[in-house]
C-alpha cells in the first residue's frame, strides 16, 4: 500500500490548510487513519485519529482547530487545519492501519509564518 500526502505549504498565522492523503488501494476496510507531525528538532507527535467506527480523537494542541475525515469512494483521508499557529509548523504524515499492518506516507511540510 502506498500513501501520498499533499496540501502542505506556507500559510500565515490564523490561516487554514487542507492536507490530503491518497491511498493506492481501497480504504473501506481500514481499522483507522492517523495523522502525525514532526517539528524541527522535536520528536514525532500524534495529531489525530479516525477509527473505523467513525470516532475522532485529537491531540490537545489541535483540538477544535483540526478535523480528520475520510472519503472511502476516493480512497482519501484528510486533515483540515484551521486557525493555524506557528507551533503547528512541522512535517505532517498520514498513516493507515489495516490489511495487517500500518502504512506511512512520505510527509508534507506545513509552515506557519508571517
Amino acid at each position: 500500500v502506498q500513501l501520498q500526502a499533499s496540501g502542505g505549504g506556507l500559510v500565515q498565522p490564523g490561516g487554514s490548510l487542507a492536507l490530503s492523503c491518497a491511498a493506492s488501494r481501497s480504504i473501506s476496510s481500514i481499522i483507522g487513519a492517523t495523522w502525525y507531525r514532526q517539528a524541527p528538532g522535536k520528536q514525532r507527535e500524534w495529531v489525530a485519529t479516525l477509527s473505523s467506527s467513525g470516532a475522532r480523537i485529537y491531540a490537545d494542541p489541535v483540538k477544535a482547530r483540526f478535523t480528520i475525515s475520510r472519503d472511502n469512494a476516493k480512497n482519501m483521508v484528510y486533515l483540515q487545519m484551521n486557525a493555524l499557529k506557528p507551533e503547528d509548523t512541522a512535517v505532517y504524515y498520514c498513516t493507515l492501519t489495516g490489511w495487517g499492518s500500518t502504512y506511512w506516507g512520505p510527509g508534507t511540510q506545513v509552515t506557519v509564518s508571517s
